[in-house]
């Protein structure tokens, strides 16, 4: 991750923001390597407590991190780790994503900026392919393409947040504890706590590292209310289904759709369509009111509509929203914010605090990375 620039408030932290990709892999790979050494000399194995970690929050950033602590635990070491999350598993805004894994399926764009920017930059670097009207509209029948082109990612995928985060993440952290409880050697433990904790200095007596996982709501922590440069912003997305008396249906075999919204296409009968931007948003709650929901599909439904016509037959069930936390802008663009947050907190103990923050809206794209480089970090002996 490369430097940010040095106009950064000075009340943030230089090595919070400024920790090169380069930096927090080496001092990964140094921590690892100390944490080995401790553990073949008997610190975290069996003899000795075991290691725990708290992670608070159960979205994107928090399960990854939590996976990686217990995949790159030393081997014949004990481990625990701790999940704090008042809401469960992807209770936030990670939950209410649309579920692309890449910025672009097929993307008709909508005007000559957009195209200029997909022709010259994305297909230098990515499995891309250029479609014409008729290939696209192969695809997707009925696909409005205003510019007489389309850019296809034939490998891009698009998942179910909240299935992906409950059945697959987290089973995965707690697969991987029942393997280890097989072995004599080693020993890991993952828990789940629906709980709030709005004090980092009443963890740390407990863990030897605090890794802060909560999106916006890091911000709303006392130790760290006013010192992260994250900005707020509310999304709401609008899901949309084929009243059952409708035959023709959406392809199976169509992709999703990206453009000026996008619609995340759930099966040939279901949609989510998104999403809206409100800065500087205090409103928390995943619910939304009739008003926002009609505010949201007043400006939604035309961007989709933009690109396919057909979806003002479908039928809007029920809109919900996150809050995503925005990092801020630099010369290298819009970058996560990961790093130790011990000289922001205040170190009392041997506890260390970490953060994983700023993914916006790109939390599916970034947490594998963000998870494993923090993870990596936060081990210690």
């Amino acid at each position: 991750m490369p430097p940010p620039p040095s106009s950064l408030p000075p009340r943030v932290l230089p090595n919070l923001v400024s920790c090169s990709r380069r930096a927090v892999t080496s001092a990964a790979t140094a921590a690892a390597a100390a944490y080995s050494t401790a553990a073949a000399a008997g610190g975290g194995g069996g003899g000795g407590r075991p290691l725990r970690y708290a992670v608070l929050g159960a979205g994107f950033a928090g399960l990854s991190v939590a996976w990686h602590l217990l995949k790159h635990s030393p081997k014949g070491s004990r481990v625990r780790v701790d999940i704090y999350d008042e809401s469960g598993i992807g209770g936030g805004a990670s939950g209410v994503s649309g579920g692309l894994l890449h910025p672009g399926i097929i993307r008709p764009p909508t005007s000559e900026k957009t195209a200029d920017i997909l022709l010259e930059s994305s297909l230098q670097s990515c499995s891309l392919q250029v479609l014409d009207s008729d290939e696209a509209q192969c695809l997707i029948p009925g696909l409005c393409v205003p510019l007489n082109f389309a850019v296809y990612m034939p490998l891009a995928l698009n998942i179910n947040p909240k299935k992906y985060l409950q059945v697959a993440l987290f089973f995965a952290c707690q697969n991987m504890s029942d393997e280890a409880s097989l072995s004599s050697s080693e020993q890991k433990e993952c828990k789940l706590y629906n709980e709030h904790v709005d004090d980092l200095q009443q963890l740390a007596g407990d863990y030897d590292s605090v890794i802060i996982c909560l999106g916006a709501r890091a911000s709303s922590l006392p130790e760290l209310t006013n010192k992260l440069p994250l900005r707020t912003c509310r999304g709401v997305i609008a899901e949309f289904q084929l009243p059952s008396d409708t035959i023709e249906t959406y392809g199976s075999q169509s992709p999703s759709i990206l453009s000026d919204a996008w619609l995340a296409f759930q099966g040939p009968r279901t949609v989510s369509i998104g999403s809206t931007w409100q800065w500087k948003s205090e409103n928390y709650s995943s619910s939304v009111s009739d008003d926002e929901a009609l505010n949201a599909m007043e400006e939604l439904l035309p961007k989709a509509s933009a690109v396919y016509p057909g979806i003002t037959k479908w039928k809007f069930v029920q809109a919900r929203a996150g809050i995503r936390a925005m990092p801020p802008l630099t010369a290298n663009g819009s970058l996560p914010l990961l790093g130790c947050l011990n000289d922001v907190i205040g170190k009392r103990s041997n506890c260390s605090f970490w953060l994983v923050g700023g993914l916006g809206a790109r939390g599916l794209l970034f947490h594998g990375l963000a998870g494993k480089l923090t993870a990596k970090a936060s081990m210690k002996p």
